[in-house]
């Protein structure tokens, strides 16, 4: 059933994957005994200095610093309910009025965990009474960096929280620079924190360059230190389980014999799916994420890359009836593409019926459907040689921003967390996931607008700028680099609105941002693939971390 290609279709060539069999070859081995023992005896000892630090106020400050070590360690999913409990404690006692000290990481993590805390304290903390910030900030390089890292999470109208971003970014960069700083560590800790905040980083990466910052402090707790590095492998040898599974299901498939035109990606999207959900319990979830995402790159790359307009048509009206009695009229190569989606969808339903999660499948077959006929109109507006309005761009490029379809179906694997309330939130389109997804399409049409032009190609929102505003490519780039920003800020006001949906499932569509941030911001990294996602991949997936 392999596909030929003829001269009028818009083929482009793909590099090859880089991984070759490495994972499909993986076996999972049981875990020593001594190792497991030896981490429940850690996770007692942290058990036991956060109930210490709970229950005495003097202590609270610590409280806070310890939480917020420990997530940066990447291992709160071992003290769920004490971080819970610990943080509604504190929000509860204190409200917008903390009073021991810097606020910036009270605000930090509260905000990360769904309370809306007021930013008004900055002014009183960190300004003098002319209104302007405090020299004496600039004297202290962790206290400005933990200030910058709060401000990433400033909504809308968050003024003080804008002028502190600018204010930190240009001492930080200073620091950053200076050949002559006494702490080389702290500085390059700094760097990586203005080219990624830490809200903007996938949490697993960031958990990778915390470990090595965080074991170079005089100040460190060894046990906290070993549990993170004993946590990693462990979550490590499940994540390549994971891949195991999905490189068996995508060998089968056998991409390359049967539909050569498509991206082989299938471990940069279990990549995608691990930066947004990497949870021991969610291992289902990411399965079906990074399947999905994988189905999904069929279907792009189907519309954006060889199927003809008549025959996207076909498709389209295919996916629509969502029916195996359309196979008999598409095309050969369009009938593999479209068993493999119907195939995909038919393994979720036994975990569909088990879990009583039928509504919820149903959406994600909706969202399915409403990506395929947003590439549809794109496919339209490219046929008649059409560049939309900034506004009709936006409302067919945010359809195809995947959010909706790829976060429906992570959520099929997430089990009973998924509440009636949850289903009615997801199949209503919620701001979050649009949100979510204008980042997506932003910052994919800045890294990749031009190489797309070299072929017919829907219009990028860097050509409609420039069309709409008559502005040059410069202004219009920055123009698209305001709005991303923009969004950053609808992300975080909608992560702490949505108080009724459990906060894991927010947490998803905040990570997914963060994984498109790490995709896309220089350069499209999953269509070709550089050395900083290949050593981010062994890092996370192949190499262990020495203990």
């Amino acid at each position: 059933m392999g596909c030929n290609q003829v001269s009028f279709r818009p083929f482009r060539s793909t590099s090859p994957s880089f991984w070759g069999d490495i994972f499909l070859n993986y076996e999972k081995k049981a875990e020593l005994s001594d190792a497991e023992r030896l981490v429940e005896d850690l996770k007692e000892e942290v058990r036991k200095a956060i109930a210490g630090a709970l229950a005495n106020p003097k202590e609270h400050v610590n409280l806070l610093k310890l939480i917020d070590v420990i997530q940066r360690l990447g291992i709160p999913y071992y003290f769920e309910e004490e971080i819970t409990n610990a943080l509604q404690h504190v929000y509860d006692t204190y409200g917008d009025d903390w009073n021991f000290g810097s606020p910036s990481i009270w605000f930090r993590l509260l905000r990360q965990h769904g309370f809306y805390v007021s930013c008004d304290i900055f002014n009183k903390y960190f300004k003098d009474e002319h209104g302007a910030f405090k020299e004496s900030l600039t004297n202290d390089a962790e206290e400005m960096l933990e200030l910058y890292e709060a401000t990433c999470l400033r909504v809308h109208g968050e003024v003080v929280l804008d002028k502190a971003l600018e204010f930190t970014k240009s001492h930080l960069a200073n620091i950053a620079k200076d050949p002559h700083c006494s702490n080389a560590t702290l500085s390059t800790y700094i760097q990586e924190a203005l080219d990624t905040p830490l809200y903007k980083r996938i949490p697993r990466l960031a958990t990778l360059s915390y470990i090595r910052f965080y074991e170079k402090q005089a100040s460190h707790d060894e046990s906290l230190l070993k549990l993170a590095k004993l946590g990693f492998n462990w979550l490590q040898s499940q994540h390549k389980s994971d891949l195991n599974q999905i490189s068996k299901w995508w060998k089968d498939v056998d991409i390359q014999k049967n539909l050569p035109y498509v991206r082989d990606r299938v471990v940069e999207c279990y990549f995608w799916a691990c930066g947004s959900c990497s949870e021991p319990k969610y291992s289902l979830g990411r399965v079906f994420f990074a399947k999905v995402i994988q189905v999904g790159t069929i279907i792009d790359d189907t519309f954006d890359a060889y199927g003809t307009y008549e025959e996207l048509l076909t498709f389209t009206d295919a996916v629509e009836r969502w029916s195996i009695t359309c196979l008999d009229e598409l095309p050969e190569y369009m009938k593999f593409a479209y068993q493999v989606l119907l195939d995909l969808y038919v393994e979720m339903e036994p975990i569909v019926e088990k879990e009583k999660l039928t509504p919820l499948f149903n959406c994600a077959k909706a969202y399915m459907k409403q990506f395929v006929r947003a590439y549809m109109v794109e496919a339209k507006c490219l046929h008649e040689g059409r560049i939309p309005t900034v506004d009709e761009h936006r409302s067919i490029a945010y359809k195809t921003g995947t959010c909706g379809f790829m976060m429906s179906a992570c959520y099929l694997g997430m089990g009973d967390i998924i509440t009636n309330e949850s289903i009615n939130w997801i199949s209503g389109e919620p701001p979050i996931f649009i949100a979510a997804s204008k980042i997506g399409r932003l910052l994919n049409d800045i890294a990749g607008y031009k190489k797309e032009q070299e072929r017919e190609h829907f219009q990028s929102f860097v050509q409609c700028y420039e069309k709409q505003y008559d502005v040059g490519e410069e202004d219009a780039i920055n123009l698209v680099r305001k709005d991303i920003e923009d969004v950053w800020k609808d992300i975080t006001r909608e992560s702490l609105m949505c108080k009724d949906v459990p906060r894991p499932l927010i947490m998803v569509v905040v990570n997914y941002a963060r994984a498109l941030y790490c995709l896309y911001k220089f350069n499209d990294s999953f269509t070709e693939v550089g050395e900083d996602i290949k050593d981010h991949i062994k890092r996370l997936f192949i190499d262990p971390l020495t203990i």
